[in-house]
């Protein structure tokens, strides 16, 4: 008898072969787990990461529910008074500011790192423009916000600038008595000029990455079918590079939030943020329990922050995969290899691909 039956297509292969390819991918997958030394590798990486960052995490919940002790550190009896001194109204100002700086430097740096990330992508010197972005990583930070503060300074180089158009508004007999400077440094203003400069570099490299993997052949198309160069940058190609975007928001608005020398570096009483408060109570005042409470809300609204990354690239992911299949199904000839394929039998399609060479 013979192993193929009949389709208005040709001859396919019986169900026994279909399932001897399974079975024999399934014994090249174990072997290959068997012999793969890659888990191997991930033993001192797992390791650096539970001794740095899991049980730094697991102490500073733990000291978040401990008494104070007046001399600084904790007193080991379980309390929640560190969770109500975060209740006083103070403290929700400054969590509301902190958020506000954040959700303002972070929303300009993308609107800056957007244009930036699609002409290095588009550029032919896309090598020379990265190493001038990767460039300012080079530098110190501290000695970054100190450069600032000389440009922002009273005597610093935009006041300068002033007092020179002073001066010749003055000879014209238009100026006043003195000069008096512009209060650039200690403002709200100042540290959200600094923080989207030394985060804009955050935004730029996964921007940039993911409108060099965009297929521009889809931005004609929509002009073909009568989109305009705006419509076809809102509707084609931002929704395209969303998963770059979606980084670079994390990317910026994480340490944005948690920052502390730039407000403190740049920044005034109206700019006291989070980070602040959390050196003072352990530097200052020496209550770890309200630091450490404080800690972990910034490490909570960075969680958020990364599972809704992480969420949104794997839909996106899973879009893709699907959108693929119905692609291939539909651009093939054969009805049951169509079929195999939306179900995602692979091996059964690999195996009627092969009947159909064969013939």
């Amino acid at each position: 008898m013979s192993d193929e039956k009949t389709s208005p297509d040709g001859p396919v292969k019986a169900p026994k072969q279909n399932f001897l390819l399974r079975l024999a991918a399934k014994a090249r997958n174990a072997k290959y787990k068997k012999h793969n030394p890659g888990p191997a590798y991930a033993y001192p990486m797992g390791l650096w990461f539970t001794l740095f960052f899991v049980v730094p995490l697991i102490i500073i919940v733990a000291y978040s529910f401990m008494k104070r002790d007046v001399y600084g550190g904790v007193i080991h009896e379980f309390t929640l008074k560190a969770y109500q001194q975060m209740l006083v109204p103070a403290y929700g100002l400054i969590f509301l500011r902190t958020l506000f700086i954040t959700l303002v430097s972070t929303a300009i740096t993308i609107i800056i790192a957007l244009p930036c990330g699609y002409a290095m992508a588009r550029s032919k010197r896309q090598t020379l423009l990265l190493v001038l972005v990767v460039i300012p990583f080079l530098t110190n930070s501290l000695i970054r916000i100190f450069a600032w503060m000389t440009i922002l300074g009273d005597n610093g180089l935009l006041n300068s600038i002033l007092h020179f158009f002073w001066n010749i508004k003055h000879a014209l007999g238009f100026g006043g008595a003195e000069f008096i400077p512009h209060k650039f440094m200690f403002t709200k203003g100042a540290v959200i000029l600094v923080s989207i400069y030394m985060y804009l570099p955050y935004a730029i490299l996964p921007i940039f990455t993911a409108v060099d993997r965009f297929d521009f052949s889809l931005l004609e198309a929509a002009r073909d079918l009568g989109a305009t160069k705006p419509q076809s940058m809102f509707k084609v190609l931002i929704p395209g590079v969303k998963s770059g975007i979606v980084s670079a928001l994390i990317f910026t608005f994480i340490p944005i939030f948690g920052t502390y020398t730039v407000p403190q570096l740049v920044g005034g009483k109206d700019s006291y943020m989070l980070g602040n408060i959390i050196v003072d109570q352990v530097q200052k005042v020496r209550n770890w329990p309200l630091a450490s409470a404080f800690s972990l809300v910034i490490t909570v609204v960075s969680m958020i922050a990364i599972l809704w990354m992480l969420s949104t690239n794997r839909k996106e992911a899973n879009l893709k995969k699907v959108s693929t299949k119905e692609d291939t199904a539909a651009n093939t000839n054969t009805p049951l290899l169509a079929t195999n394929l939306k179900k995602g039998n692979i091996i059964a399609a690999a195996a009627q691909g092969k009947t159909e060479g064969a013939q």
